[in-house]
């Protein structure tokens, strides 16, 4: 896959089959998109090209919002959809200038005069342009104008709920994370660096790594207890995962700390992604440090029986680090 930043000084494309969109997450219903797309580039002979944008509209559109965060980094982003087969990545700086365009000041400046399209290729709802106006029969009117085919995929259906970003933020956000992973198609996942943390665990019998995600953008799952995969770049480990404040030691900062079981090395400044897999429990506060003890065993068993559903998780990894 041929990643481009910006569009100025780009090659010229064969035959591009372009989509348009955030992707944030690359889930289960942008996959269908995109298998639509690498397949009319194939019947074509052509190029299939998705156009992205960076940072995330959201982010450039409402900066004083502090609740809206991301399901997919960057760097995360552009894994994902390397491993869907496209040919080609265009990842456009998205700025207050740039969300002023008009529909079909975009279309001609960016699909036709830059690209040149051949077909776009759209998910149901696309909505584009200044202030989202360009909707569906837009599209159809400025693909008839600059000629170009348009075709709109029906909204994909996971168990009946219909896939979007912001369900699976919800799901996340409550804790969720069977149906975040559902709606997605793979765990959800962090990544980020191993950091030094005050080593509470270790003093208890369960050492952790303390992780800061690559990105303060990027969404955690609610606070609580979770069963996880954490991947090194020498292979994955078993654990379980704890989000939040620790209230037992009168802590506040919320923090994301792993234990790993059945190891022991030191990791501190390593990158590592944490897959999470199913939720155990809310965080909670504990009298004494033997009832945290106590619990924290049982939590492991817990662990132990959860991840022997997933002995083949190499079938379920979207990307590695």
């Amino acid at each position: 896959m041929i990643v481009s930043y910006g569009i100025d000084n780009l090659s010229k494309i064969h035959f591009p089959v372009v989509t348009i969109g955030t992707y944030d997450g690359v889930h289960h219903g942008h996959h269908e998109v995109l298998k639509r797309l690498i397949e009319e580039a194939k019947l074509i002979g052509g190029t299939s090209v998705v156009i992205t944008f960076q940072p995330h509209p959201r982010k450039v559109l409402f900066p004083k919002r502090k609740d809206f965060f991301i399901l997919t980094s960057d760097e995360e982003k552009i894994c994902l959809l390397e491993r869907t087969g496209i040919d080609h990545l265009i990842i456009l700086p998205f700025t207050k200038e740039f969300s002023s365009l008009s529909a079909e000041l975009f279309t001609q400046t960016f699909l036709i005069e830059k690209l040149q399209i051949k077909k776009l290729i759209v998910g149901r709802e696309h909505q584009f342009g200044n202030k989202r106006e360009g909707n569906h029969n837009d599209l159809m009117e400025l693909s008839k104008k600059y000629q170009f085919e348009c075709e709109e995929i029906p909204e994909q259906l996971i168990n009946s709920v219909s896939v979007s970003s912001t369900k699976i933020r919800n799901a996340l956000l409550e804790g969720d994370i069977k149906t975040s992973n559902e709606l997605l198609g793979f765990p959800y996942f962090i990544t980020g660096v191993v950091v030094e943390g005050n080593r509470l665990g270790r003093h208890i019998g369960y050492p952790t790594a303390n992780i800061q995600p690559d990105s303060d953008d990027k969404l955690l799952p609610k606070n609580g207890v979770y069963v996880i995969k954490a991947e090194l770049e020498d292979g994955f480990w078993d654990g379980m995962l704890n989000i939040g404040i620790r209230p037992t030691f009168n802590l506040k900062q919320r923090t994301i700390e792993a234990n790993l079981f059945s190891f022991d090395r030191d990791i501190y400044g390593k990158t590592i992604r944490i897959y999470f897999l199913e939720r155990i429990r809310d965080e909670e506060k504990f009298d004494e440090i033997q009832d945290l003890k106590d619990r924290l065993a049982y939590d492991t068993l817990i662990s132990l029986g959860v991840l022997m559903k997933y002995e083949n998780f190499s079938s379920f990894l979207p990307c590695h680090v």
